[in-house]
């Protein structure tokens, strides 16, 4: 059984046993956390939409870890005026691992 779930403005297709990089999240390492807007459930022959949820549907992970991703330079600049101007950018993320998913 699958599931598509939606969190910090992104959505994933996950199954139990899925390891997953989502947005950061509260919560302390190997603490659990349920997604309850869930898109979509189902298995191969069927699928369940909601709209825009799925009542009673959720999907249990347990968090691993939270860390920062690779850095991402930046560089601005306008042309021929001699300006120019170098960033980085270090996305924060956190590893859940996706124990168990429920429909109703």
């Amino acid at each position: 059984m699958y599931a598509i779930i939606e969190t910090g403005g992104k959505q994933y297709t996950v199954k139990a046993g899925d390891v997953v990089y989502v947005e950061k999240l509260e919560g302390e390492a190997d603490s659990q956390i349920t997604f309850d807007k869930v898109l979509a459930v189902g298995e191969e022959g069927s699928l369940t939409f909601g709209a825009p949820y799925v009542e009673g549907a959720s999907v249990t992970g347990k968090l691993l870890k939270t860390g920062k991703g690779k850095k991402i330079s930046i560089l601005t600049y306008r042309p021929k005026k001699d300006s120019q101007r170098k960033m980085g950018h270090r996305q924060l993320y956190t590893k859940v691992e996706i124990l168990n998913v429920a429909a109703n």
